[in-house]
């Protein structure tokens, strides 16, 4: 009887929540209203480093990234750029049109096992349309 009712206790916990209203909304892919742009910044999972990465979004907006997640960022067309923050020394500047939506994959290399003091890395890059999309999909939207 114990091994059942713990059974259904641990299979309750894998139970995934249902995405939010704002989850929901991104993932219609709708173009910015007003002229902007859109970026979806995706981390996959699994990615190469399981720990947090904070990045910088342009100059003003910091975010942290984890494995299955993503950002959507509405932007002014011109150049933006995406960057590591502090020892991260990743980064990507992607040129934005109007109306247009951009994807950029982030994977975060691990510490080395010959060096433990290098930091992890963002590695940035501009995917395919369908290919963010499907990463989108099964990651759940940073708040």
């Amino acid at each position: 009887m114990w091994r059942y009712l713990m059974t259904a206790i641990l299979l309750a916990g894998c139970v995934q929540l249902p995405p939010t209203p704002q989850d929901t909304q991104a993932r219609r892919f709708e173009p910015a209203a007003s002229g902007k742009s859109v970026i979806y910044l995706v981390r996959d999972i699994p990615d190469f480093n399981e720990g947090p990465a904070t990045i910088w979004l342009g100059d003003d907006s910091m975010i942290t990234t984890y494995p299955g997640t993503y950002f959507r960022w509405e932007v002014e067309p011109g150049a933006r750029r995406i960057a590591g923050f502090a020892s991260d020394s990743g980064s990507i500047t992607v040129r934005v049109e109007p109306g247009r939506t951009y994807y950029v994959q982030q994977r975060v290399t691990p510490f080395t096992l010959f060096n433990a003091s290098m930091p992890p890395t963002s590695n940035f890059e501009l995917v395919p349309e369908a290919s963010g999309r499907t990463v989108v999909m099964r990651s759940q939207l940073i708040q």
